[in-house]
């Protein structure tokens, strides 16, 4: 599959996460989708200082992207 595509299904998995993020001042932006395909993400307001950040990344954020396009192969936090 292009990385297009991927890129399309991993905007949606992020999307259906965002409202969560939001409701605590928080969000997450794609930054990168590499040929390996490893994701790049940003979080951003409140999550990008918040101390369970780490938790929201890799519970939330990662877990959401590699259900819903299980051709990730990891998802990383540029500004973790």
């Amino acid at each position: 599959m292009p990385n297009t595509e991927l890129k399309i299904k991993v905007e949606e998995a992020l999307k259906s996460i965002r409202p969560y993020l939001e409701a605590d001042g928080g969000n997450v932006e794609l930054i990168e989708l590499t040929d390996d395909k490893t994701v790049k993400v940003e979080l951003t307001g409140a999550c990008k200082t918040c101390s369970m950040s780490m938790m929201t990344m890799k519970a939330g954020i990662e877990e959401t992207i590699k259900r819903s396009v299980p051709e990730i192969k990891s998802v990383v936090a540029i500004n973790n």
